[in-house]
């Protein structure tokens, strides 16, 4: 086991999921609650993502904020920062490619909350926070948690934008996915299949933690 990568790969995953997670609720509720006519093109922009190769990311991520780029190009003279082959750019890149992964379980929580029921708060006194607070928040804690989870073991598994992003820095880029491509490419298959085997875990448990939080909602928000 690379454990430098796996100090990297956590890090990442946890960063990713709490960045994410206001970002994620802010979306998804104005998602669930918006009559925008614009509303199908944003969750068309939202899926991209998932439907484009992680290579295609990484590529115009590249294009947008590498160093040959004007935005790339002050970030480096003015504040001294480098998004490529960093450990901050490639959180950057992994909130980016992540964030469908968080806002769709929260936005099916939020769309599951019956108007009536923010109405009646209204009407029994409480403010629009107050009732975001005390009533939407603790009614959609399966789809924050199916968000954290989702995000956090698509974090750990990604390949693609990390490695165009961040290369395979030991100690700061190289994530378990490029500790596995490395080892293969050395012929080590005993220490690509334990770290290999560790991603599985945390996918499975991912996965089936999102499954058991949506079996405890109740009948009437499935």
């Amino acid at each position: 086991m690379d454990w430098q990568a796996a100090r990297v790969s956590l890090l990442l995953a946890l960063l990713t999921a709490l960045l994410l997670l206001p970002i994620g609720i802010a979306l998804a509720r104005w998602l669930a609650l918006t009559s925008w006519r614009g509303k199908p093109l944003i969750e068309a922009a939202l899926m991209l993502p998932l439907l484009l190769p992680p290579t295609v990311v990484g590529f115009y991520f590249l294009v947008a904020l590498g160093q040959g780029s004007p935005a790339g190009a002050w970030l480096a003279h003015h504040l001294d920062v480098r998004l490529v082959f960093s450990f901050e750019g490639l959180l950057l890149a992994s909130l980016l490619i992540n964030l469908p992964f968080m806002v769709q379980p929260i936005q099916r929580a939020f769309s599951s909350i019956p108007q009536s029921l923010r109405e009646a708060a209204w009407v029994s006194g409480l403010g629009r926070w107050r009732t975001f607070l005390k009533i939407e928040l603790p009614l959609t804690w399966p789809g924050l948690l199916g968000g954290v989870a989702l995000t956090a073991a698509h974090t750990l598994g990604e390949f693609g934008v990390v490695l165009m992003v961040g290369g395979s820095i030991a100690g700061e880029t190289r994530t378990l996915s490029i500790a596995i491509y490395d080892r293969v490419q050395a012929f080590d298959l005993a220490a690509a299949h334990v770290m290999a085997v560790a991603l599985v875990a945390c996918s499975l448990m991912a996965v089936a933690l999102v499954f058991a939080a949506d079996r405890r909602r109740p009948l009437q928000e499935r």
